[in-house]
């Protein structure tokens, strides 16, 4: 079937499918078009990766605008949006505008009303509809990507709710869910009320495999020498085996995956010295300059030791990276400029990284609830494998897994190799899940009533699968119960039907995309401080109280004294100020220091802590007793064991988001929490949102006062500039950021008041005679005249920068020429 046979779709473009090489369609996009894609029939596409799903999705959504409708793109991940609208936006030519939305979950996004194809996660289409975004009454089509993750525990609710609540919205809705060959694409049918559309079709090959001894032994009965002596490494002989099998003039890349971060990092390493000799001299330039805007990205361990690696065109890639760690090494993997990557399983589920031969060394994680080594699904091994080929680019793609053993080989075909990718279950009927969700059908408005609730929730996926009818009421009432107990619902049980309606306080929980248990936890904690500084009542909790997150049948029991203030300083630290801070906010006003802030949201379950590791219940056990003071709530006794580690793990968190106010070095907090980038953004990001939504509930509740509201807002953009308190107006600036806000402040620039009077030449030394950065910042100041043209850099400020700079442990050392280049 011809692209340009196709109609309904927006004139022109069949014949530009055409133009990109699409000359006919896959046979799992021939029938979905005969099973009514493009007519606006709902379908669900289960087919390999590679095999045009996207396509699918794409002939789905642009039928349905031609129409005269709107479409929804729904992903997994926020890198994920961005590549997918990267790729739609090619359609803008046709007149279909693009937009996306992954971020803000207190927004309804009403710009997106004047785009036709809205690319979003399914956490922020959620938000949207908490938030009354208008234009969900007018879509017409819902993609949902990767549909399989409703399965995950921890994502796959809201992917599910947020799937119900569209199609209750929009009764004539179509629904196009996509995803990997699953165990149960039927079930997922049968609930969306779809077509099923499932293959085994790939455009390139693909040859699945055990590597034992000297060969691997594909599923296809075929068989490749690859042999590995005694002592070498089996992953580096596959991997050099691939980069000297030529196809196209070109050696294979391989993707290997393996089960901790560390092993990526580690593997990454010695794998370099597979690829390093097999670079070309351009290839190695080209690397050398990635491998400094890698460095350029992070100032820590986990930034050189992944610049040292590329240089040697070897990469790994973790969670822990920084967000543009990832994308660098996905786009230069893509160019084949990379030859092989070293990952853990998030990469399989992630954005589009093929390469010709998959490796799946680590077929075994650690399971902490388990407490030892467990295998991987088959889902998720497949998911990796099915990364193996690169279409347009290789004639066939190997994934290989790792035996050193014949009972191991023999086990790793029947286990993963022959089997059947497990049903997807959801995962709805935890409490955890429904609370959130219970609070947000209320509160949005699409149940009145229990009946009204529980007739909702039979839409959902649980609903089809469920065998115990009275599972998903029990934990329902369960929820109900704690929502009224906590204040954000009120019930009339007067009549014959229940009546559910969300308080004031509940619906602003719902709107701010917070865990219920979150909101209370945070409304205990910030109630622990009265106007005068005494302590909250100890009273049993009743309407409108809130009950600790640490158990939801306890009774708010705030007993402390009026806090007291204590500046604790670890060896070598650069010290707190944070209670200095609150001890100078005098008078009667509340005592809220930064750190007891940053430990209140840490503890929240929207928030994963740091674990504990050898040694830390001890150093965390004295500064814990050393700050008490500070804690928003009652420090667990000694001798309660799992809240008290909770406790310690959240104010180890709670430390981390600390040295990162007070300005530590990046790389001095990766050192000291044992973390990576992307781990101290991910917590600062998650910390600086969760103060967002108490800045709000503090301005909303009563009984809190005004004065907190301030130092919730001081603490949260602290943590959003990485700044002391003195650096936040000059940080503010667009182009500052913590540390040339430090170096301006030490030349003797306070304020963005200063950057428009200063003399320019102390700008100018300040920022290390950059030029062109401090014509940016002079300009976004407000400067009159930014130019700094014929403007030599003060050298004194230079040094005062410098030398200030590294005292507060964030500088490089002494000024040098080089500072004025």
């Amino acid at each position: 079937m011809e692209p340009s046979s196709l109609s309904g779709l927006p004139a022109g473009v069949g014949e530009a499918l055409e133009a990109e090489g699409v000359a006919e369609l896959y046979p799992p996009q021939e029938a979905a078009v005969e099973a009514g894609v493009v007519d606006g029939e709902s379908l669900v596409a289960a087919v390999p990766t590679a095999s045009g799903k996207t396509l699918i999705a794409e002939l789905a959504m642009l039928s349905s605008i031609e129409r005269g409708g709107k479409a929804l793109y729904i992903v997994p991940l926020r890198a994920l949006a961005s590549e997918k609208k990267a790729e739609f936006e090619r359609w803008e030519e046709f007149g279909v505008t693009v937009g996306v939305s992954t971020g803000n979950y207190d927004s309804d996004g009403e710009w997106l009303a004047s785009r036709d194809i809205i690319v979003a996660t399914s956490e922020k289409v959620d938000s949207l509809i908490r938030n009354g975004a208008p234009w969900i009454d007018d879509l017409t089509c819902v993609v949902s990507d990767e549909v399989h993750l409703v399965d995950d525990s921890h994502r796959g609710p809201t992917l599910e709710v947020t799937l119900a609540k569209l199609r209750k919205v929009n009764p004539g809705l179509q629904t196009v869910a996509l995803s990997a060959t699953v165990g149960n694409a039927d079930v997922i049918a049968d609930w969306l009320d779809a077509e099923l559309v499932e293959s085994d079709w790939r455009p390139i090959e693909l040859r699945t495999g055990v590597h034992f001894g000297n060969a691997i032994e594909f599923d296809d009965g075929s068989r490749r020498e690859v042999p590995v002596e005694r002592g070498e490494d089996q992953t580096a002989k596959l991997v050099a085996d691939a980069l000297d099998t030529e196809e196209d003039g070109q050696g294979g890349s391989s993707l290997v995956f393996v089960n901790s971060r560390r092993n990526a990092e580690s593997s990454a390493r010695k794998l370099g010295e597979v690829t390093a000799p097999r670079l070309t001299g351009d290839e190695r330039d080209r690397l050398r300059e990635l491998a400094e805007e890698i460095r350029g990205v992070s100032d820590t361990d986990t930034s050189e030791d992944l610049a040292d690696a590329v240089e040697q065109g070897s990469a790994f890639h973790h969670a822990g990276l920084a967000s543009e760690h990832r994308s660098l090494i996905e786009d230069a993997f893509r160019d084949r400029l990379i030859k092989c990557v070293s990952a853990t399983p998030t990469l399989a589920a992630g954005v589009n990284t093929p390469a010709r031969r998959v490796i799946v060394r680590d077929w075994r994680r650690y399971d902490g609830e388990f407490g030892g080594m467990q295998p991987l699904d088959v889902l998720e091994v497949h998911q990796m494998c099915g990364r193996a080929g690169r279409p347009g680019l290789d004639p066939y793609g190997e994934a290989v897994l790792l035996a050193n053993s014949t009972d191991t080989r023999e086990e790793l075909f029947d286990r993963y190799v022959w089997a059947e990718a497990e049903p997807v279950r959801s995962k709805l009927a935890a409490e955890p899940a429904l609370r959130t969700h219970v609070l947000a059908t209320v509160a949005s408005g699409f149940a009145a009533t229990r009946d009204g609730l529980l007739s909702f929730l039979d839409n959902t996926l649980y609903a089809t699968q469920t065998d115990d009818e009275g599972r998903l009421a029990s934990v329902t009432d369960t929820v109900l119960e704690y929502l009224e107990v906590n204040g954000f619902v009120d019930r009339d049980r007067d009549g014959g039907s229940e009546g559910l309606a969300a308080t004031g306080i509940g619906h602003t929980v719902s709107r701010l995309y917070l865990d219920p248990m979150s909101a209370a936890e945070i409304l205990d904690g910030l109630r622990t401080v009265a106007d005068d500084g005494a302590a909250a009542s100890d009273a049993p909790a009743e309407d409108g109280e809130f009950v600790p997150a640490d158990d939801a049948d306890a009774s708010a029991d705030p007993d402390a004294d009026e806090p007291g203030f204590t500046t604790y300083t670890r060896e070598g630290d650069e010290g707190s100020d944070s209670g200095a801070e609150a001890a100078e906010s005098g008078g009667d006003s509340p005592a809220v220091t930064p750190l007891g802030l940053y430990h209140l949201v840490s503890r929240t379950p929207d928030t994963y802590e740091l674990y504990l590791k050898s040694g830390d219940r001890e150093e965390y056990t004295e500064v814990c007793y050393e700050r008490e003071a500070e804690f928003l709530g009652d420090v667990p006794s000694e001798y309660e064991d799992v809240r008290f580690e909770d406790w310690l793990a959240a104010l180890k968190t709670a430390r981390l988001l600390e040295d990162w106010a007070n300005e530590v070095d990046e790389d001095r907090i990766a050192e000291r929490y044992g973390v990576g980038p992307g781990d101290i953004r991910g917590k600062v990001d998650t910390a600086e949102w969760l103060l967002r939504a108490a800045e709000t509930l503090a301005r909303d509740v009563e009984g809190i006062d005004g004065d907190v509201v301030v130092q919730v807002r001081e603490a949260r953009k602290r943590l959003e500039y990485g700044v002391r308190e003195e650096l936040l107006d000059l940080a503010g600036v667009r182009n500052v950021g913590r540390k040339r806000a430090r170096r301006l402040f030490e030349a003797g620039i306070e304020s963005r008041a200063d950057l428009r009077e200063a003399d320019k030449a102390v700008v100018l030394g300040a920022l290390r005679g950059r030029e062109r950065t401090a014509e940016r910042i002079l300009e976004n100041a407000g400067r009159e005249d930014p130019s700094l043209d014929g403007v030599d850099p003060d050298r004194s400020a230079s040094a005062a920068a410098t030398a200030g700079a590294d005292a507060d442990g964030d500088g490089d050392g002494q000024a040098s020429l080089g500072d004025f280049g």
